[in-house]
């Protein structure tokens, strides 16, 4: 009986695994015609940037854009080789000027904004390059943005009881987003990025919460390995915060997240 319970188990399992399969295939079709791009914002780390742009490379077709800020570690060299590489893949931009947390006057704000401007996608996903695909986690994303969201990411947040603080959320649909993995309507982010972050403490979340709209985590498991996982609310990289150090403050005061204007 165990074993007849083990197998029916593991059927079950496999048959979601086709099903997904066959969805992300589905998506693929759909949104075959939706120019994307990822846009990555590097300030050190070398070894990160260059298992996360690999994967980018390997695991989707979207155009990667990356601005190195102040050639950090030599990240902005391990760009630069990668970027030789992969013209087709990768455009990049290179700063003198360090980041906010090394001391320089670059700062996580401006460099996003700049990247947004930079872009001509319809629909541009931010990405830590903390964060690896081990499969297409992108068109998940992208599908759900084609279909009426105006951002979709993996990580999703709704507030907590109290008002003081945030729990993790989704699938389906979110009060906020992490912005460690974000697709979002360009078009959409350009007028609602916070330009003036330092840093990317509560500024993602901050994004998130100025797009009016949809804002989403897909039903499909998306094939990403981060340097944290947790239960809670993943604590990952702070552009200048020490690791592990990253929480959320209190629940803003609500905004409306009815649907855009025409």
């Amino acid at each position: 009986m165990l074993h007849a319970q083990r197998a029916w188990d593991g059927a079950l399992a496999t048959n979601r695994m086709d099903a997904l399969g066959v969805n992300v295939e589905r998506q693929r079709v759909a949104t075959k015609d939706v120019t994307a791009t990822v846009g990555l914002v590097v300030d050190g780390r070398p070894q990160d940037v260059r298992a996360c742009v690999d994967s980018l490379v390997a695991r989707t077709g979207a155009t990667i854009l990356a601005l190195d800020l102040g050639n950090v570690d030599g990240a902005g060299d391990v760009l630069e080789e990668l970027a030789e590489r992969h013209p087709e893949r990768i455009r990049l931009w290179r700063v003198a000027e360090k980041p906010d947390w090394k001391g320089g006057g670059a700062t996580w704000g401006a460099a996003r904004v700049k990247l947004l401007h930079l872009d001509t996608a319809e629909v541009h996903v931010l990405m830590d390059t903390s964060l690896v695909l081990e499969g297409d986690a992108l068109t998940p994303l992208i599908a759900a943005v084609k279909e009426g969201a105006v951002a979709a990411g993996r990580q999703g947040l709704e507030p907590v009881e109290s008002g003081e603080g945030w729990r993790q959320a989704g699938p389906g649909r979110v009060r906020a987003l992490r912005g460690d993995l974000m697709a979002v309507r360009r078009s959409a982010a350009l007028a609602a990025f916070p330009e003036q972050a330092r840093d990317a403490r509560d500024a993602d979340l901050d994004f998130s919460l100025a797009l009016r709209g949809e804002l989403v985590v897909p039903e499909e498991h998306l094939p990403v390995r981060g340097p944290h996982e947790h239960g809670a609310v993943p604590e990952a990289r702070d552009h200048g915060a020490a690791p592990g150090s990253r929480e959320y403050g209190a629940v803003p005061e609500a905004r409306d997240h009815g649907a855009a204007p025409e």
